[in-house]
């Protein structure tokens, strides 16, 4: 593996007497793409949320380029500012245009000048297939193209790890593609990612390793290849059983 960027030391979460997390283990490197899958109520959007602390969680540390996960303050937003998180839905400002969406955080957050943040916004437009609608207001773009958005203005803010969370579940089957198609080029850039999906094929051409959780554990962890061709433990087998006869 590359260098460690973001590593999760036994952590442990629980919302109410529910234990959603139990001494989960995960090291990423950097550059490296990793998918988390597992069946529903796993615990696989928690972890990608608690590696920004929009989860908290009770016991074990995270690092990201060697520093601790802080509480809360000023650490903390510069922490998010370096985390770039695309989730279901959109979150776009709806009073703002596509543009305005996209240089308002390094306006804001990293201190850029206008001129700057709207040329390099336009670049990053552009990168995933929406330049062209640059002025728009986001009612006005597809659920597709207000993903691929969504994607640039976290871009945006030039962070060292990027996660997303299930970011193609609220889409229509014809506009996941798409998606997917701006989100493997950026992981053949270097960009690296933490990824919940259940966009199977994606795993297969984009990914570096697979982690399998269920039950708030990690289960296994391979390459893609190897997780889908051979898995080791009997809750993968059943699992992949059932979601690739269909």
């Amino acid at each position: 593996m590359s260098e460690p960027l973001v590593v999760l030391r036994d952590v442990n979460k629980h919302f109410g007497d529910l234990h959603v997390l139990k001494d989960v283990n995960l090291t990423v490197g950097r550059g490296e793409v990793v998918i988390l899958i597992g069946p529903s109520g796993s615990g696989k959007s928690t972890l990608c949320r608690t590696i920004n602390r929009l989860e908290t969680f009770e016991s074990g540390s995270i690092t990201i380029d060697g520093k601790e996960l802080p509480e809360e303050g000023k650490e903390l937003a510069a922490l998010r500012a370096d985390v770039g998180m695309v989730f279901q839905s959109f979150n776009l400002f709806a009073h703002k245009t596509i543009l305005e969406n996209v240089t308002l955080g390094p306006t804001k957050v990293r201190g850029m000048r206008k001129a700057e943040a709207d040329r390099r916004a336009m670049e990053l437009l552009e990168r995933v297939g929406v330049g062209h609608q640059a002025h728009k207001y986001p009612a006005q773009l597809s659920g597709g193209q207000q993903q691929r958005v969504a994607i640039a203005r976290s871009l945006a803010m030039d962070p060292k790890v990027m996660l997303f969370d299930e970011p193609t579940s609220a889409l229509d089957p014809e506009m996941i593609t798409e998606v997917l198609d701006v989100m493997v080029e950026l992981a053949r850039s270097g960009m690296t990612m933490i990824v919940v999906t259940h966009e199977m094929g994606f795993a297969r051409k984009a990914a570096n390793r697979v982690v399998f959780l269920s039950d708030g554990q990690v289960v296994e962890e391979a390459t893609p290849e190897e997780f889908f061709t051979n898995p080791r433990s009997e809750r993968a087998k059943d699992f992949l059983g059932k979601i690739l006869t269909h």
